[in-house]
């Protein structure tokens, strides 16, 4: 990429951003109700909104338009990068956030080369868009358990495109049933090594590019209800170990990172039917029928169902919502 466009680029994402933050932008004020101002946030710069907007309405303005699916569900422009995206939850999120209005959303995944289902979606999300170039699914090879690799890779989004918006830590290990007192040292180190290492190099890989440009954003972090709870009849000590300590993490990073506007928070979700869990329910049929009984609609989950909670965490709809757990078990949880 040539000087020239990164300059542009960094200049469209400077002009652009304000309208469209991971964050409230603040605008100009006076000093008498700065302190108010400081202290509850200001409205993003299409505000006002909800009923704030409906009482500052006359019947002789133009008739008012809706805000809430243009802008505040709504991601233009922005930048993401996903780990663990070449399928499953994690490539389920990209296609929602393109569809959302990102400009591109990166993928990064262990193989070298995208899997034929990763290719069909990047193909359906351009034709989707219409025009080329925007809307993008990008693919990068990456291991989520090599900080200074994963580093680079948010380097190299940020140097490509002038920002990073979002960052979604999605890669994940589970192993098979293994009983609690003879757990092998390697394997529990194996799947901390992905499911805690992985997500924090990830957060930092997006989160330092977003500290870089001053915009603020958002950081989602893939644990599980598995973080809270624990899985009845399954010998699953480090992928619940692994979980919990992802929780704790959002949340420590959550209290550090608020003062530079950039926001964490945990997705936890229960029983879906993804490649990763297939891999291990598809060996047991009798499983899909316990799992399905375990909360109370009676089923467990797919992974588009959790394209609305992914799109509401990574736009403006949340951005008083840091340090927090969002569930999508289907009520497991509840019983």
């Amino acid at each position: 990429m040539s000087l020239l466009r990164t300059a542009r680029l960094q200049s469209r994402a400077k002009l652009s951003y304000s309208a469209r933050s991971a964050t409230i932008v603040p605008r100009r004020f006076s000093s008498k109700n700065a302190d108010k101002q400081t202290t509850i946030g200001v409205q993003p710069e299409y505000g006002p909104l909800g009923v704030n907007a409906a009482v500052k309405w006359s019947p002789k303005d133009p008739a008012p338009k809706p805000t809430l699916f243009p802008h505040e569900l709504s991601v233009t422009d922005r930048v993401a990068l996903i780990s663990g995206a070449n399928r499953g939850i994690g490539l389920e999120m990209a296609l929602a956030l393109v569809e959302a209005g990102a400009r591109a959303v990166y993928c990064v995944d262990l193989p070298k080369t995208p899997g034929e289902e990763w290719e069909k979606t990047r193909l359906y999300a351009e034709k989707m868009q219409g025009k080329a170039g925007e809307g993008r699914l990008e693919y990068l090879h990456g291991n989520v358990t090599d900080q200074e690799a994963m580093w680079k890779i948010g380097e190299t989004i940020g140097s490509r495109e002038g920002r990073l918006d979002v960052g979604v830590a999605a890669a994940g290990v589970l192993k098979d049933h293994t009983d609690c007192l003879k757990y092998p040292a390697k394997q529990f180190q194996d799947v901390f090594n992905v499911n805690v290492n992985g997500v924090l190099f990830t957060a930092q890989a997006a989160g330092q590019q977003m500290e870089k440009f001053g915009n603020g954003g958002s950081l989602i972090l893939i644990a599980s209800m598995s973080g809270s709870i624990t899985n009845k009849d399954h010998a699953w000590v480090s992928y619940n170990s692994s979980k919990s300590a992802v929780l704790q993490m959002a949340r420590s990073m959550a209290c550090e990172l608020g003062p530079k506007r950039i926001r964490v928070n945990t997705i936890s979700p229960g029983h879906i039917y993804t490649s990763m869990t297939a891999a291990y329910s598809d060996k047991q049929p009798h499983l899909l029928a316990k799992w399905s009984s375990l909360n109370p609609l009676g089923r467990i989950g797919r992974p588009d169902e959790l394209r609305g909670v992914v799109t509401w965490l990574a736009s403006d709809a949340s951005t008083f919502c840091t340090g927090s757990d969002i569930i999508v078990d289907g009520g497991h949880r509840a019983w």
